[in-house]
């Protein structure tokens, strides 16, 4: 029998990204520097950029989600996110984990809108391309040939299911820390990660169909 690819899933959070790998067929192992009790799978906590520079040759494939306040259009100018601080917070990392990425190993970085400029060509999902109610918008660079789905017209599809559900429409953009009562089910629903139990978990995740569509490209172009 042969055995699966191994992902490493870098800056994984309570798992967005781990999820849909796991769907595609892929044994993932997450990383964070913070504890991520509901994390689903192998959780190692450690520093990701160091963990990547010592163990990254370990690992098939690698998937890295940097922090993206620092890329951010949300970011206030004088947030301390806009600047590089010392030690493994430094907000701008993309750079710096791609040329620690092991040269033979295939990866996809995602982060906001923001990094555009940051990532090299990289490809935009939403979430309307999957059935999703919301855009959440992300970019994904690639080192491998991944074209997503068509883009239709996303604008206005979340006021229209907030309206047609009676959902406050300020919880469509699944964002910040809302107390209002419903909130984190009702983000459960919009992005499908049904796992997640606190509300920063799911604001700071992305829908988990993203990277089963990704994962499960590369494994087709790997023929397994």
């Amino acid at each position: 029998m042969q055995r699966k690819l191994k992902l490493l899933d870098l800056f994984c959070g309570a798992g967005g990204a781990s999820v849909g790998y796991d769907h595609a067929g892929l044994d993932v192992t997450g990383v964070d520097i913070k504890d991520q009790p509901n994390y689903p799978f192998k959780f190692i906590k450690d520093d990701a950029i160091d963990f990547l520079e010592k163990y990254g040759s370990n690992y098939d494939i690698i998937h890295a989600s940097p922090p993206c306040q620092g890329y951010s259009k949300h970011t206030k100018p004088n947030s301390k996110h806009v600047h590089y601080s010392k030690g493994s917070d430094e907000p701008r990392l993309i750079d710096k984990v791609r040329k620690l990425i092991p040269k033979d190993k295939f990866y996809i970085i995602e982060n906001v809108m923001g990094a555009k400029n940051e990532l090299k060509n990289p490809v935009m999902l939403c979430g309307n391309m999957f059935g999703l109610p919301i855009s959440r918008h992300r970019l994904f660079e690639t080192n491998f040939n991944f074209k997503p789905p068509v883009h239709l017209n996303c604008r206005g599809i979340a006021k229209k299911y907030a309206l047609d559900n009676n959902i406050d429409y300020r919880d469509m953009s699944v964002c910040g820390k809302s107390r209002r009562k419903g909130c984190i089910d009702t983000w459960k629903e919009l992005t499908g990660n049904y796992w997640m139990i606190r509300a920063h978990e799911l604001s700071e995740s992305i829908p988990f169909v993203y990277t089963n569509l990704i994962g499960s490209t590369l494994l087709k172009e790997m023929k397994i």
